[in-house]
């Protein structure tokens, strides 16, 4: 399972929006067929790994990442080539969530006969599919936060001034975090501060992804007022762009449309506009993991609204003094029982950077 799990994260920026799954088939002890998801379309992981094996596969057992599917999609169903092919024990880290799954292919493979069991290396598996899991089971995508500081806690001048912040090594890391994502969002803040680009840079991942592969996330703009610039850079980049406003009849946003851009509209709450919306309108998309980067209104605003999943920080051995931006916006915390809590998960050097991963605790909501 351990070696199903590696072979998974191959498709880690391929697959989207379908989950990562690797399969490894094994008999007599020795390993006859594996296979990967490689890309949305294409052949599941089972599939491949069956190709390999050929009549090998009879008598073996699946060692999968993930439940097989069980209904026809783009692809056949899972359930019925493993059948076909003389598997005679199937072992599954997790179960699919997908409602034309949720234990229902191993359902069909042991009324055919087969061993089935599950939940080998699970939590493994879950982490990552975090984002697929999550769509399916809460209704949100996953949400992942990148803001980079100062050892001060700084992530700009006073003047605004933030380019750069981390070295190169760092901002090289960022690309892999992008590139794993269904969408990328920012405010209108810092188009205007910035103008990032916000897109992928595969030449830099060369070696991560399959030669000619080029998606690019969907980049989101939360842009009340529609004030974007004509010239903002991520208006005339491949990929593509939604802007959120709160009024997409105006003649901006058609002018926008014009473009190539799609302007949808949200509900205005008294903080801005509506953030549990945009969840559930991204998750219509099958959004599953996106990725945020954005300024301390913004990042404090998902923060709060517990919206935020998790937190990659990267620090800087750099001072920038007590009149730089702070790194989130968080008004109401008095005393301690106010803080958020976070786990950290991860602490490693990038360059001459420190990375930190952490998950956000989950606040009642």
């Amino acid at each position: 399972m351990a070696r199903a799990l590696k072979l998974a994260q191959r498709g880690l920026f391929t697959t989207d929006p379908n989950p990562r799954v690797g399969c490894v088939l094994v008999r007599g002890g020795e390993i006859v067929g594996e296979g990967w998801h490689q890309q949305a379309g294409d052949s599941h992981a089972e599939i491949n790994a069956l190709r390999q094996a050929g009549i090998r596969a009879q008598g073996s057992t699946c060692y999968v990442t993930l439940e097989p599917c069980c209904h026809r999609g783009r692809t056949p169903p899972c359930t019925e080539a493993l059948i076909e092919a003389g598997v005679v024990r199937v072992v599954a880290a997790m179960g699919d969530p997908h409602p034309k799954v949720a234990s229902q292919g191993l359902a069909q493979l042991r009324e055919a006969g087969l061993q089935v069991e599950h939940g080998l290396l699970q939590e493994e598996a879950q982490a990552l599919n975090v984002g697929f899991v999550q769509r399916l089971v809460q209704g949100r995508p996953w949400v992942r936060c990148k803001l980079a500081m100062s050892l001060d806690g700084a992530t700009a001048l006073a003047s605004g001034e933030s380019r750069w912040i981390t070295a190169s090594p760092a901002r090289r890391d960022v690309q892999r975090w992008r590139a794993r994502s269904s969408a990328i969002l920012t405010g209108i803040g810092t188009v205007v501060r910035d103008d990032p680009s916000l897109n992928v840079r595969y030449e830099e991942l060369q070696d991560e992804v399959p030669p000619g592969f080029s998606r690019q996330p969907l980049r989101v703009v939360l842009d009340r007022r529609l004030a974007i610039m004509a010239q903002a850079r991520l208006l005339s980049l491949r990929g593509p762009v939604m802007i959120v406003c709160a009024d997409a009849t105006s003649p901006k946003a058609e002018s926008l449309r014009g473009r190539g851009v799609e302007v949808i509209s949200l509900p205005v709450t008294p903080q801005g506009l509506d953030l549990m919306a945009l969840m559930a309108v991204l998750a219509a998309r099958e959004i599953n993991e996106l990725h945020v980067e954005c300024g301390a209104r913004l990042a404090g605003s998902l923060l709060q609204a517990g919206l935020m999943d998790e937190l990659v920080l990267y620090i800087a051995p750099k001072l920038m003094g007590e009149a730089a931006l702070g790194l989130l916006q968080l008004p109401g915390i008095q005393t301690m029982r106010d803080c958020i809590e976070v786990d950290i998960k991860e602490m490693r050097a990038v360059g001459q950077d420190w990375r930190l991963v952490a998950k956000i605790a989950s606040p009642s909501r």
